[in-house]
C-alpha cells in the first residue's frame, strides 16, 4: 500500500486515523506529534537541565533522542539521562548496557542509581522476601523514588518519562476502575510544580507503542528487547489486554482515554480541598508522601530492609 503523502511503500498502517505511512513520513510524524507534546507540556520554559529516565528498552530511548532533537537549538538547556539499577539478575545489567551505549553515542550525560546502595533493598531480593507481593508494586515506587532524587540532584527542572500512549492509557483504564482519582490527578504529565518533586512529563503521549518501536528500529537505536522476570505478576498486563481489544474493536479507545483525563483535570470535579497534589513529608525519610510515611519507607519496612542500610533522612 502506497504512503497517504507520497508514492513510496507505506512501512505502517494507523487504523485510529485511517492512515499509512513511508519511512520518512511516518519518522517525521512521529517528531512533529513529540514536537506538539513537548510544546503542550512545557508551555514558556526558560531553560535549566533536563532529566531523562533512561531504562535501556526502546521507549526511552526514543525518549532521550527526540528530547536531544527538540532542545538541539536551545544552548541553555542541559541534559542528563538517569538510570537505576534494581538488583533485577539476568536483564538490569543488559538494559543498561544499552543504556550506555546510547548515551555515549548521543554525548549525554549518564548518572546510575543503584538501588541497593541507595535504599538498601533491590527488587530480586525484596522478591523473596514478600512472596505474596507483586515486585511491581514496590520495585516501581522505589524506581520513582530514586529518579526523583537524581533529577533533583542534578538541579533539573523537569524529569522526562518514556511512557507511551499505550502506557499512559493502561493507567488512566486502571485508575479509573479502582475510582481512584487522586492517582488519576497525579500521574504524568504533570502541569504544576510541587515542593521535593521534579515536575514529569511523558512527551511520548501521542505515540502508540508499535509506533515507538518502528521509531527505534527505523534510527538504528541500541535498546534491550528484553523483559523483567517479575513483568507477569503485574496486574498493568490484565488492563493491557483489555485496551488491545477494546483498540482493535474500536481504534482511538487510546486517545478517548487520555482526553477523559484531561477532561476531568479541566473539569470542577476535583478532589476536595486539592489533597491529592499538595502532599506532605514522610516522617522517616522527609520525601514528600500523601500521608504520614512514603510508600517506599513502607514497603522498605515490609522488606526487612535486608542490608541494614539507614533510612535517609531530610531532603538532599
Amino acid at each position: 500500500m502506497p504512503c497517504d503523502r507520497c508514492e513510496r511503500p507505506a512501512v505502517i498502517d494507523q487504523p485510529y486515523c485511517s492512515g499509512h505511512l513511508c519511512d520518512r513520513h511516518f519518522r517525521d510524524s512521529v517528531e512533529e506529534r513529540v514536537r506538539r507534546e513537548m510544546h503542550r507540556q512545557l508551555p514558556r520554559f526558560a531553560g535549566g537541565t533536563v532529566a531523562v529516565a533512561v531504562s535501556g528498552g526502546k521507549d526511552s530511548a526514543v525518549a532521550l533522542v527526540l528530547t536531544q532533537r527538540y532542545f538541539s537549538r536551545r544552548p541553555n538547556v542541559r541534559l542528563v539521562a538517569v538510570s537505576v539499577d534494581e538488583g533485577i539478575d539476568g536483564y538490569r545489567n543488559a538494559t543498561l548496557r544499552s543504556a550506555r551505549a546510547l548515551t555515549a553515542r548521543l554525548g549525554i550525560e549518564h548518572r546510575i542509581e543503584s538501588m541497593g546502595e541507595r535504599l538498601g533493598v533491590t527488587t530480586d531480593r525484596t522478591a523473596r522476601a514478600l512472596p505474596g507481593t507483586a515486585p511491581c508494586s514496590f520495585c516501581g515506587v522505589w524506581r520513582r523514588t530514586l529518579l526523583n532524587r537524581a533529577a533533583r540532584d542534578e538541579g533539573a527542572t523537569v524529569l522526562v518519562l518514556g511512557f507511551n500512549l499505550d502506557d499512559l492509557a493502561q493507567t488512566v483504564l486502571m485508575n479509573l476502575a479502582r475510582a481512584d482519582l487522586g492517582r488519576l490527578e497525579r500521574m504524568a504529565p504533570h502541569r504544576t510544580r510541587q515542593e521535593g518533586l521534579v515536575p514529569r512529563i511523558a512527551p511520548l503521549a501521542a505515540i502508540p507503542e508499535r509506533e515507538v518501536y518502528l521509531y527505534a528500529r527505523l534510527r538504528d537505536l541500541p535498546f534491550d528487547h528484553g523483559e523483567c522476570p517479575h513483568a507477569g505478576a503485574a496486574v498493568r498486563n490484565v488492563f493491557r489486554d483489555i485496551l488491545w481489544q477494546l483498540e482493535e474493536a474500536m481504534p482511538g479507545t487510546r486517545q478517548s482515554l487520555l482526553r477523559t483525563r484531561d477532561a476531568f483535570l479541566r473539569g470542577p470535579r476535583r478532589p476536595a480541598g486539592g489533597a491529592a497534589s499538595v502532599p506532605g513529608r514522610c516522617s522517616v525519610c522527609g520525601e514528600p508522601s500523601s500521608g504520614p510515611r512514603c510508600r517506599a519507607c513502607a514497603y522498605r519496612d515490609g522488606a526487612g530492609n535486608p542490608f541494614n542500610t539507614p533510612v535517609p533522612s531530610g531532603m538532599p
